[in-house]
Protein backbone atom coordinates (compact mmCIF):
# COMPACT_ATOMS: atom_id res chain seq x y z
CA UNK A 1 0.00 0.00 0.00
CA UNK A 2 1.52 3.22 -1.22
CA UNK A 3 -1.46 5.50 0.51
CA UNK A 4 -3.28 6.07 3.51
CA UNK A 5 -6.78 4.23 3.34
CA UNK A 6 -8.55 7.31 4.56
CA UNK A 7 -7.14 10.50 3.72
CA UNK A 8 -5.24 9.32 0.53
CA UNK A 9 -1.53 10.73 2.05
CA UNK A 10 1.39 9.44 0.41
CA UNK A 11 3.80 7.08 1.99
CA UNK A 12 7.66 7.01 2.23
CA UNK A 13 8.32 3.73 0.50
CA UNK A 14 11.73 1.75 1.13
CA UNK A 15 14.96 2.91 -0.95
CA UNK A 16 12.61 5.94 -2.57
CA UNK A 17 14.83 8.74 -3.82
CA UNK A 18 13.74 12.58 -2.88
CA UNK A 19 11.79 11.14 0.18
CA UNK A 20 11.23 15.00 0.71
CA UNK A 21 8.51 15.13 -2.23
CA UNK A 22 6.65 12.43 -0.93
CA UNK A 23 6.62 14.14 3.15
CA UNK A 24 5.53 17.59 1.17
CA UNK A 25 3.06 16.35 -0.51
CA UNK A 26 1.34 15.04 2.36
CA UNK A 27 2.00 17.79 4.53
CA UNK A 28 0.28 19.65 1.96
CA UNK A 29 -3.04 17.30 2.30
CA UNK A 30 -2.83 17.49 5.81
CA UNK A 31 -2.69 21.06 5.94
CA UNK A 32 -5.73 21.47 4.09
CA UNK A 33 -7.65 18.79 5.78
CA UNK A 34 -7.06 19.08 8.99
CA UNK A 35 -9.70 21.61 10.51
CA UNK A 36 -10.93 22.28 6.79
CA UNK A 37 -11.85 25.73 6.37
CA UNK A 38 -13.10 26.90 2.95
CA UNK A 39 -13.57 30.41 1.24
CA UNK A 40 -16.75 29.44 -0.07
CA UNK A 41 -19.35 26.55 -0.97
CA UNK A 42 -21.52 28.33 -3.13
CA UNK A 43 -18.74 30.37 -5.64
CA UNK A 44 -18.99 28.60 -9.27
CA UNK A 45 -17.33 30.17 -11.47
CA UNK A 46 -13.55 29.30 -10.90
CA UNK A 47 -11.45 32.67 -9.69
CA UNK A 48 -8.55 33.65 -11.90
CA UNK A 49 -6.55 33.60 -8.78
CA UNK A 50 -6.39 32.88 -5.19
CA UNK A 51 -4.74 33.05 -2.03
CA UNK A 52 -1.81 29.96 -1.92
CA UNK A 53 -3.81 27.29 -0.57
CA UNK A 54 -7.09 28.88 -0.37
CA UNK A 55 -10.42 25.83 -0.51
CA UNK A 56 -13.23 26.26 -1.96
CA UNK A 57 -15.81 23.22 -2.06
CA UNK A 58 -17.28 22.62 -5.73
CA UNK A 59 -21.23 23.40 -5.75
CA UNK A 60 -22.58 21.73 -8.91
CA UNK A 61 -22.07 23.46 -12.21
CA UNK A 62 -18.94 25.10 -11.43
CA UNK A 63 -17.22 25.96 -14.74
CA UNK A 64 -13.84 27.24 -15.42
CA UNK A 65 -10.27 25.76 -16.89
CA UNK A 66 -9.96 23.05 -13.84
CA UNK A 67 -13.27 23.45 -11.82
CA UNK A 68 -15.37 22.09 -14.93
CA UNK A 69 -13.19 18.60 -14.95
CA UNK A 70 -13.78 18.12 -10.92
CA UNK A 71 -16.15 16.62 -9.03
CA UNK A 72 -19.27 18.03 -7.82
CA UNK A 73 -18.57 18.28 -3.54
CA UNK A 74 -14.74 17.95 -4.61
CA UNK A 75 -12.06 20.28 -2.34
CA UNK A 76 -10.54 22.30 -5.04
CA UNK A 77 -6.62 23.38 -3.10
CA UNK A 78 -5.49 26.53 -4.80
CA UNK A 79 -1.36 25.74 -4.75
CA UNK A 80 1.36 26.65 -6.87
CA UNK A 81 -0.61 28.58 -9.35
CA UNK A 82 -3.59 26.07 -10.07
CA UNK A 83 -6.31 24.10 -8.63
CA UNK A 84 -6.03 20.98 -7.21
CA UNK A 85 -8.66 18.41 -6.58
CA UNK A 86 -8.76 16.75 -3.33
CA UNK A 87 -11.60 14.21 -2.26
CA UNK A 88 -13.39 14.31 1.04
CA UNK A 89 -14.40 11.82 3.56
CA UNK A 90 -17.04 10.82 5.23
CA UNK A 91 -17.41 12.52 8.36
CA UNK A 92 -15.13 15.48 7.38
CA UNK A 93 -16.41 18.86 8.94
CA UNK A 94 -15.69 22.18 6.95
CA UNK A 95 -16.03 26.16 8.03
CA UNK A 96 -17.50 28.02 5.08
CA UNK A 97 -16.22 31.50 5.53
CA UNK A 98 -18.28 33.93 3.04
CA UNK A 99 -21.63 32.39 5.16
CA UNK A 100 -19.75 31.68 8.76
CA UNK A 101 -21.04 28.29 8.84
CA UNK A 102 -20.02 24.20 9.26
CA UNK A 103 -21.34 22.04 7.22
CA UNK A 104 -20.47 17.57 7.20
CA UNK A 105 -19.08 15.26 4.01
CA UNK A 106 -21.90 12.78 5.04
CA UNK A 107 -19.94 10.42 2.48
CA UNK A 108 -22.21 11.43 -0.86
CA UNK A 109 -22.68 15.71 -0.26
CA UNK A 110 -21.77 18.06 2.21
CA UNK A 111 -24.72 19.37 4.26
CA UNK A 112 -25.47 21.35 7.63
CA UNK A 113 -27.89 19.37 8.86
CA UNK A 114 -26.05 18.00 11.98
CA UNK A 115 -25.59 22.01 12.65
CA UNK A 116 -29.49 22.92 12.35
CA UNK A 117 -31.32 24.45 15.68
CA UNK A 118 -32.91 20.89 17.74
CA UNK A 119 -35.20 21.18 20.36
CA UNK A 120 -34.04 22.35 23.43
CA UNK A 121 -35.13 23.43 26.87
CA UNK A 122 -34.92 27.05 26.72
CA UNK A 123 -34.12 29.33 24.14
CA UNK A 124 -33.11 33.05 24.97
CA UNK A 125 -32.17 35.34 21.93
CA UNK A 126 -30.09 38.52 23.31
CA UNK A 127 -31.87 37.82 26.75
CA UNK A 128 -32.04 34.72 28.83
CA UNK A 129 -34.57 32.41 29.41
CA UNK A 130 -35.90 31.29 32.64
CA UNK A 131 -37.99 28.46 33.73
CA UNK A 132 -40.88 30.20 33.05
CA UNK A 133 -40.15 31.95 29.97
CA UNK A 134 -38.15 28.94 28.14
CA UNK A 135 -38.44 31.49 25.15
CA UNK A 136 -36.99 35.01 25.55
CA UNK A 137 -35.85 37.61 22.59
CA UNK A 138 -35.09 41.01 23.34
CA UNK A 139 -35.19 43.18 20.72
CA UNK A 140 -37.05 46.34 19.08
CA UNK A 141 -38.87 44.30 16.59
CA UNK A 142 -39.01 40.82 15.62
CA UNK A 143 -40.90 39.61 12.38
CA UNK A 144 -42.78 36.59 11.54
CA UNK A 145 -43.11 36.06 7.71
CA UNK A 146 -44.71 33.72 5.26
CA UNK A 147 -42.33 31.07 4.39
CA UNK A 148 -40.95 31.86 0.44
CA UNK A 149 -37.67 29.57 0.64
CA UNK A 150 -39.03 26.29 0.94
CA UNK A 151 -41.65 27.33 -0.58
CA UNK A 152 -44.77 27.02 1.64
CA UNK A 153 -48.36 28.03 0.68
CA UNK A 154 -47.89 31.51 1.17
CA UNK A 155 -49.85 31.66 4.63
CA UNK A 156 -48.09 32.86 7.80
CA UNK A 157 -50.23 31.49 10.63
CA UNK A 158 -48.93 31.92 14.56
CA UNK A 159 -51.02 29.12 16.50
CA UNK A 160 -51.35 29.51 21.08
CA UNK A 161 -52.84 26.14 21.63
CA UNK A 162 -54.65 26.15 25.35
CA UNK A 163 -55.37 22.47 27.73
CA UNK A 164 -59.33 23.32 28.04
CA UNK A 165 -61.90 25.63 27.64
CA UNK A 166 -61.30 27.11 31.14
CA UNK A 167 -57.49 28.04 30.57
CA UNK A 168 -56.13 31.47 28.93
CA UNK A 169 -54.28 31.13 25.30
CA UNK A 170 -53.94 34.94 24.39
CA UNK A 171 -51.22 37.67 24.30
CA UNK A 172 -50.67 40.18 26.93
CA UNK A 173 -49.34 43.77 26.84
CA UNK A 174 -47.47 45.07 29.17
CA UNK A 175 -46.05 48.64 30.42
CA UNK A 176 -42.98 48.22 32.61
CA UNK A 177 -43.82 44.96 33.28
CA UNK A 178 -47.30 45.19 34.09
CA UNK A 179 -50.15 44.47 32.39
CA UNK A 180 -52.05 46.99 30.38
CA UNK A 181 -54.45 45.15 27.55
CA UNK A 182 -54.95 41.36 26.87
CA UNK A 183 -56.41 39.48 23.79
CA UNK A 184 -57.28 35.96 23.23
CA UNK A 185 -59.12 33.15 24.69
CA UNK A 186 -59.50 33.99 28.29
CA UNK A 187 -61.13 31.50 30.83
CA UNK A 188 -63.53 30.57 27.71
CA UNK A 189 -63.72 29.91 23.99
CA UNK A 190 -65.13 33.48 23.29
CA UNK A 191 -62.36 36.24 21.86
CA UNK A 192 -62.12 38.63 24.68
CA UNK A 193 -60.26 42.05 24.01
CA UNK A 194 -59.74 43.52 27.91
CA UNK A 195 -57.71 46.00 29.41
CA UNK A 196 -56.16 47.30 33.08
CA UNK A 197 -55.25 50.39 34.66
CA UNK A 198 -53.17 48.26 37.60
CA UNK A 199 -52.31 45.06 35.94
CA UNK A 200 -54.10 43.20 38.46
CA UNK A 201 -58.11 44.09 37.80
CA UNK A 202 -58.98 43.31 34.15
CA UNK A 203 -62.47 44.82 32.45
CA UNK A 204 -63.99 43.51 29.28
CA UNK A 205 -63.82 45.81 26.67
CA UNK A 206 -64.97 42.87 23.68
CA UNK A 207 -66.13 40.13 24.02
CA UNK A 208 -67.07 38.17 20.31
CA UNK A 209 -69.21 34.76 21.07
CA UNK A 210 -67.32 31.63 19.49
CA UNK A 211 -70.47 30.00 19.02
CA UNK A 212 -72.92 32.72 17.31
CA UNK A 213 -70.51 35.30 16.26
CA UNK A 214 -72.35 38.10 18.49
CA UNK A 215 -70.52 40.84 19.60
CA UNK A 216 -70.37 42.03 22.95
CA UNK A 217 -69.39 45.51 24.30
CA UNK A 218 -68.36 46.79 27.63
CA UNK A 219 -70.01 43.25 29.35
CA UNK A 220 -68.25 40.30 30.61
CA UNK A 221 -71.43 37.95 29.70
CA UNK A 222 -71.63 35.94 26.28
CA UNK A 223 -73.77 39.10 23.67
CA UNK A 224 -77.68 37.58 23.19
CA UNK A 225 -77.50 39.49 20.17
CA UNK A 226 -76.00 40.61 16.72
CA UNK A 227 -74.36 43.96 18.96
CA UNK A 228 -74.59 43.55 22.73
CA UNK A 229 -73.73 46.82 24.72
CA UNK A 230 -73.06 46.90 28.37
CA UNK A 231 -74.26 50.75 28.30
CA UNK A 232 -75.02 53.92 26.72
CA UNK A 233 -74.28 54.08 23.12
CA UNK A 234 -72.84 57.43 21.79
CA UNK A 235 -73.74 58.20 17.65
CA UNK A 236 -71.69 60.79 15.68
CA UNK A 237 -72.70 64.40 15.82
CA UNK A 238 -73.25 66.73 13.02
CA UNK A 239 -74.86 69.79 12.14
CA UNK A 240 -77.89 69.71 9.41
CA UNK A 241 -75.03 71.19 6.68
CA UNK A 242 -72.47 68.73 7.48
CA UNK A 243 -74.62 65.42 7.38
CA UNK A 244 -73.11 62.49 5.05
CA UNK A 245 -75.14 60.82 2.46
CA UNK A 246 -78.01 59.24 3.27
CA UNK A 247 -77.48 57.81 0.02
CA UNK A 248 -74.59 55.65 1.50
CA UNK A 249 -76.88 53.06 3.09
CA UNK A 250 -80.05 52.82 4.35
CA UNK A 251 -79.94 51.67 8.35
CA UNK A 252 -77.31 54.15 9.72
CA UNK A 253 -77.93 56.42 12.55
CA UNK A 254 -76.90 59.98 13.59
CA UNK A 255 -76.77 63.13 15.79
CA UNK A 256 -78.52 66.05 14.15
CA UNK A 257 -77.29 68.93 16.66
CA UNK A 258 -79.01 71.81 15.19
CA UNK A 259 -82.44 70.60 13.73
CA UNK A 260 -85.28 72.33 13.74
CA UNK A 261 -87.41 71.92 17.24
CA UNK A 262 -84.18 70.60 19.31
CA UNK A 263 -81.28 67.83 18.71
CA UNK A 264 -82.45 64.51 17.56
CA UNK A 265 -81.33 60.91 16.47
CA UNK A 266 -82.01 60.10 12.87
CA UNK A 267 -81.76 57.28 10.49
CA UNK A 268 -80.92 57.05 6.70
CA UNK A 269 -84.06 55.48 4.60
CA UNK A 270 -81.26 55.21 1.72
CA UNK A 271 -82.60 58.05 0.06
CA UNK A 272 -83.04 60.71 3.03
CA UNK A 273 -82.17 61.17 6.50
CA UNK A 274 -85.10 61.26 8.79
CA UNK A 275 -85.96 61.85 12.42
CA UNK A 276 -86.36 58.83 14.72
CA UNK A 277 -89.37 60.90 16.59
CA UNK A 278 -91.76 61.05 13.51
CA UNK A 279 -90.09 59.93 10.59
CA UNK A 280 -89.87 63.50 8.80
CA UNK A 281 -87.15 64.53 6.83
CA UNK A 282 -84.23 66.58 8.38
CA UNK A 283 -84.13 70.19 7.82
Amino acid sequence: MSRSPRLDLPFVLPQQAQKHLTVNDAMRRLDALVQTAVVSASLGVEPASAAEGALFILPAGASGARWSSMTTGALALFEDGGFVEIAPVAGQIAYVADTGAFLLFDGAAWTDRPFRPRQVDQFGVNAEPSAYNKLTVAADAELLTHDARTPGSGDARKVINKAAPGRTASVLFQSNWSGRAEIGLTGHDDLSIRVSADGGSFRDALRVSAGSGRVGIGRREAPICALDVGGPVRVGAYARADLPDAAGGAGQIVYVSDEAGGAVLAFSDGARWRRVTDRAPVG
